[in-house]
């Protein structure tokens, strides 16, 4: 057996150097003969051979764009059509290398596939196989090249533009705990493999456009060059050469035109098709043959024209009988058999079910109890919460939940979900603990485009704001998605939008949520790893209560209680001393301070900050401790309005804003501050780490 394993070892390497060498020389090579076709001179066998690769290779192209399920599952496909290209003119060079040196020998000089689609196409009158040769070419390079040219430089156009606003989808998503930091890494990955394959295409449909206008140019080259050669050094009748060379012309250009029509019919293909897993076939039957109205109406209309005194009578209602037929099959299949109600009604269950009722005696289980967490929906947005009507909201909530445990250090409450009739049809309501905190509302059948704050051109649609931030936003119809993120919009459907708002309110009552059963746990899964910290701090140092409060303080001030083992040391060396829950508070977030600076403002080295001046200091520490009268309302306006003003500066600017403030301050600020300028950080001095450094933006005075 382990002689066995070493030699499967030992080939493997091998194969894979084998393969290697395959792969890595497999287009150098066919890169050098391409230009060996162009330089030497080839037989008419191998000709023939060439010219039938070429077809089957524009074949396999076209079938391979028909099948696939989203245009990027070929994103190859604009190398492809390259080397695709390059392959047909060199074919064409050697061909007109042949056809201008052999071609006084006979019509099968270039080979006989060259002659076959000559015969073919010409038909014994060269003038009528002149003008449909024309006709095709103008078909190629006026009507699918030229078409396929434009959308797909629209097309790129296009997705460049949006490529901002689905980031900012896929960031929205993420933050709302819809998706997985996997998923966004895989959803911005596709999201530049669609913006490269678009401008690869759009690069692509302009060598489909040159290779037409190369193929007029060599049809009229090997015609006259062919017939001047003929005439001048092969002493030929001038009807003679016009009928050899016009059939060998005609032969080389049609070989060489099917080919690239097959794939300027693929590149169309692709640029018009819409992003979805599904195949072009099954597109194409669901959205044109799927009501079966469609094909009632044209029934009815081919019918009459049918009965038309003068009209082909016969084809037109030999075709309105196959459209009626396909309409009632159509009809047939879309006929749901309707389920007959088989449950026989049970009045003696019933009745006893409600004896019982009556007879038995109430319960501590008959008592309602407030829910820590519930979401209300109006009726008509039942289908979110609803699995069986496709609802993704209960699948985002239970991603909210996930991301936001992460985040705040304990276990989230779950959600309680239910309808309620009082509320409006399309509203929801967000409680805590029994209480309503928020309400929204929103259009089931639309979704919400978000202004980051920087467009000023609005979008058409139901005017509205994002129920979490409150920032201006639009309900449009889905249609429009594209064209509000190729405006910079945040595009988010309803799901996204109430599962962002849920988890913005769950955040900033987070300190509401944590209660004597959350702390308890906490300190059960601190004590596996260090119990005798666990058992020195709890009853023994502090109360239960205490280090709830102490726990709730630091969820008030959006700090996270991951980092249990800091806290309970802090707790434990400090509670000896004070119970009081704004002392040991103020301990834990010195201990803290790395990690709250570091939340604040990132992995950077300094730390911009706002301050008080020393005399406004005073008089607030003055009202703080009770010797100052406290503090005269108009100072305290003034001084939140200047504070509220250079927040708003530093969010501009692109920096956090941060309020430097003296230990004994910082608390009452904090109090003071929470609400009236929810994207203001106090810290105190003693909470910024020696390493950082600190530098001064502003200070806000008395006057």
């Amino acid at each position: 057996m382990s002689t066995a394993l070493v030699n499967s070892n030992q080939a493997n390497p091998l194969q894979q150097l084998k393969a290697g060498v395959i792969n890595g020389a497999g287009l150098p090579l066919l890169l050098l003969a391409m230009l060996a076709m162009i330089v030497l001179p080839l037989p008419a066998i191998m000709l023939d051979g060439l010219f039938t690769f070429n077809i089957c290779l524009s074949l396999i192209v076209i079938l391979a764009v028909v099948y696939v399920l989203r245009p990027l599952d070929i994103a190859a496909f604009p190398t492809v059509l390259l080397l695709a290209t390059l392959l047909r003119l060199a074919l064409n060079v050697a061909s007109t290398r042949v056809v201008l040196l052999e071609g006084h020998t006979g019509t099968d000089a270039a080979g006989k596939v060259i002659e076959a689609f000559g015969e073919f196409v010409v038909g014994g009158n060269y003038a009528v196989g002149m003008v449909i040769f024309s006709i095709l070419v103008i078909i190629n390079f006026v009507v699918v090249t030229k078409g396929a040219g434009r959308v797909s430089e629209v097309s790129a156009r296009f997705t460049l533009d949006a490529l901002p606003g689905k980031q900012m989808a896929i960031d929205a998503d993420l933050n709302a705990g819809v998706i997985t930091q996997e998923e966004a890494a895989v959803r911005r990955n596709e999201i530049r493999t669609e913006a490269d394959f678009y401008g690869s295409m759009d690069g692509a449909s302009k060598f489909v456009r040159g290779d037409a206008i190369a193929g007029l140019l060599i049809l009229f080259i090997n015609l006259l060059g062919g017939m001047l050669i003929g005439m001048m050094q092969h002493d030929m009748e001038i009807a003679a050469a016009a009928e050899t060379y016009a059939l060998l012309t005609i032969g080389d250009g049609l070989v060489a035109q099917i080919p690239s029509l097959l794939l300027a019919t693929s590149v169309a293909i692709v640029v018009t098709r819409m992003s979805r897993a599904e195949d072009m076939g099954s597109q194409m039957v669901s959205q044109l043959l799927g009501d079966p109205r469609v094909l009632w109406v044209a029934t009815g209309l081919l019918a009459i024209l049918g009965l038309v005194p003068g009209m082909p009578n016969l084809a037109f209602l030999l075709m309105a009988g196959l459209c009626g037929g396909g309409a009632w099959m159509t009809h047939r299949r879309g006929l749901q058999p309707e389920e007959a109600d088989t449950g026989e009604p049970a009045p003696d269950n019933e009745a006893d079910a409600l004896d019982s009722e009556l007879t038995r005696e109430l319960s501590w289980d008959d008592v309602g109890e407030a829910d820590p967490v519930a979401l209300d929906v109006g009726y008509r947005l039942i289908p979110l919460v609803d699995r069986k009507q496709g609802g993704e909201l209960m699948r985002r909530i239970k991603g909210v939940r996930k991301r936001l445990s992460e985040e705040l250090g304990f276990l989230v409450s779950p959600v309680r979900i239910r309808d309620d009739l009082d509320l409006p049809a399309t509203s929801y309501r967000i409680s805590l603990l029994g209480s309503p905190v928020a309400t929204g509302e929103v259009h089931l059948d639309k979704e919400l485009a978000i202004n980051p704050g920087h467009i000023e051109e609005p979008i058409q649609g139901i005017p509205g704001k994002d129920p979490a931030f409150g920032l201006e936003a639009a309900w449009i119809d889905p249609a429009k998605r594209d064209e509000a993120q190729a405006r910079g919009y945040t595009v988010v459907d309803v799901s996204t939008v109430v599962a962002t708002h849920l988890s913005k309110v769950v955040q900033d009552h987070a300190h509401e949520l944590l209660g004597h059963q959350e702390a308890q746990e906490l300190l059960d899964r601190l004590a596996r790893t260090a119990p005798k910290l666990v058992e020195e701090l709890v009853p023994k140092t502090l109360p239960l209560s205490a280090v709830v409060r102490v726990l709730q303080e630091l969820l008030s001030d959006h700090i996270p209680v991951t980092n249990m083992r800091t806290i309970c040391q802090v707790l434990a060396e400090h509670g000896r001393n004070t119970q009081e829950p704004e002392a040991l508070v103020s301990q834990v977030r010195i201990a803290l301070g790395r990690s709250i600076v570091q939340k604040v403002s990132g992995e950077t080295d300094e730390l911009p900050v706002i301050t008080l001046d020393p005399d406004l200091e005073q008089l607030l520490q003055q009202a703080v401790s009770g010797d100052g009268g406290g503090l005269e309302p108009g100072l305290a306006e003034r001084v939140q309005n200047e504070l509220s003003a250079t927040s708003q500066r530093q969010e501009v600017a692109g920096e956090p804003a941060v309020l430097l403030v003296s230990p004994g301050l910082r608390p009452w600020l904090t109090r003071f501050l929470r609400f009236a300028i929810p994207n203001l950080r106090v810290l105190a001095y003693n909470e910024v780490p020696d390493n950082k450094r600190i530098r001064l933006v502003a200070a806000v005075g008395a006057n």
